[in-house]
């Protein structure tokens, strides 16, 4: 199946899947790795520090990651994009107004999750620049969406488009 909308990737796959669901209980803190999380139209995803009253929830494709990786020399790992889920095989760019479900759970992108000085500021090196780290990952560090119904979610179910 190839997806289109990105212009700076090449959707294949026959199944786009959750490949990694991350949480941060407080301010400051890493994220962790969790196999599994709900998600609330009240919360978003419950347990993280961005559940406060808003049902969002941030996504970002493992391989604009591998790609970003590819271009810079890095070796980051998703998780240090703050992102709460990470995909594989979706083109979450193409999402932005549109319905999706993982596993059960309906969620609506509603805006690209766009950098920001701070993301630039904990990915940069000595060789790859604040700035540099903001412009390779322009329209590229995935999407926020509201949880519209709630539900589970798992390490390997569907994204269903």
């Amino acid at each position: 199946m190839m997806l289109q909308g990105s212009a700076h990737m090449e959707w294949e796959g026959d199944m786009s899947v959750i490949e990694a669901i991350n949480v941060s209980p407080a301010h400051g803190q890493p994220q962790a790795p969790v196999n599994a999380a709900q998600l609330t139209s009240v919360a978003g995803l419950v347990g993280d520090r961005h559940s406060n009253g808003r049902a969002v929830v941030s996504l970002i494709a493992a391989e604009e990651v591998e790609a970003f990786n590819e271009a810079t020399g890095l070796d980051i790992a998703p998780a240090q994009t703050g992102r709460n889920i990470v995909t594989r095989g979706v083109d979450l760019n193409a999402l932005v107004t549109k319905r999706f479900r993982l596993a059960g759970v309906e969620l609506e992108g509603f805006e690209l999750c766009e950098p920001c000085a701070t993301l630039g500021g904990l990915l940069a090196t000595e060789g790859v620049s604040a700035a540099e780290v903001v412009r390779r990952f322009t329209h590229r560090a995935g999407l926020r969406a509201t949880v519209r119904a709630d539900g589970w979610i798992r390490v390997g179910d569907a994204v269903e488009v």
